[in-house]
């Protein structure tokens, strides 16, 4: 069995967090049944190989799985807006983890990762927002990933989950262990969510997830304040209350 490495510390709540649910209105369609982000990905930064985009950023000696997710998450976004891809080194992963931990191997909480980063910016780039969504709406985290090219997830981990992902088979409910682990969610369909986490891709069965994710976020690029960027989402409210927050 390889080893491979958790790090997710259980979530932690603030009043503050803006709730993707806040700015959903009535002209924001009904996302598809299926949808890959990745094939968008591939077709821009011109390579098929998941593991040079997303590679094991040191998580399976350190508990970083919080940076790396982030780092998985910029690559995406770089490729969605057509950015060349300016993929993180382990190094800098490693450094940014240390940095945060005080360099303690002790994992992170994924609010303090997602207010670092649209505080200070990671990798030359800074995010506009991020929104908490309610894991157990379906619909919304299939909006957020037709919207914003993804989902920054945390899950309580199953028994088998590193057999599993060494034998190349789906992530399904299992007993809960005291683990917890980060990984970012790019494509669905209607019996699957694929994520990427440990240099590679992840097949998860949507039962997986109402027993094991508990918490799970959109994160806005900066393009988002684009006009026509994210229709149906308000995105005029959002920036109006992160005014309010920041006041």
């Amino acid at each position: 069995m390889s080893s491979f490495r958790f790090g997710k510390h259980p979530p932690k709540v603030d009043y503050r967090t803006l709730r993707f649910a806040t700015y959903v209105t009535s002209k924001l369609p009904a996302p598809p049944p299926a949808l890959n982000v990745l094939s968008r990905v591939y077709k821009e930064l011109d390579t098929t190989n998941a593991t040079a985009l997303f590679p094991m950023d040191g998580n399976d000696t350190l508990g970083d799985c919080t940076i790396a997710a982030l780092a998985h998450a910029d690559t995406v976004y770089n490729g969605l807006v057509a950015k060349p891809a300016k993929i993180m080194t382990q190094q800098d992963v490693i450094k940014l983890y240390e940095q945060m931990t005080g360099g303690v191997d002790s994992g992170l909480n994924e609010l303090d990762v997602l207010n670092y980063w649209q505080s200070n910016g990671v990798n030359g780039d800074k995010i506009l927002a991020f929104t908490s969504i309610n894991p157990k709406n379906h619909t919304h985290i299939q909006q957020a990933i037709q919207l914003f090219g993804g989902v920054y997830l945390g899950f309580q981990v199953q028994k088998n989950c590193v057999q599993e992902f060494d034998a190349h088979k789906p992530w399904t409910p299992g007993p809960l262990t005291h683990d917890g682990h980060a990984v970012f969610a790019v494509a669905y369909d209607p019996k699957e969510v694929t994520v990427l986490t440990w240099g590679n891709t992840q097949l998860a069965t949507w039962a997986w997830w109402d027993e094991c994710v508990d918490e799970a976020y959109a994160i806005l690029p900066p393009e988002a304040a684009n006009p026509g960027f994210a229709p149906g989402f308000n995105i005029t409210q959002l920036q109006a209350d992160l005014a309010a927050v920041a006041g």
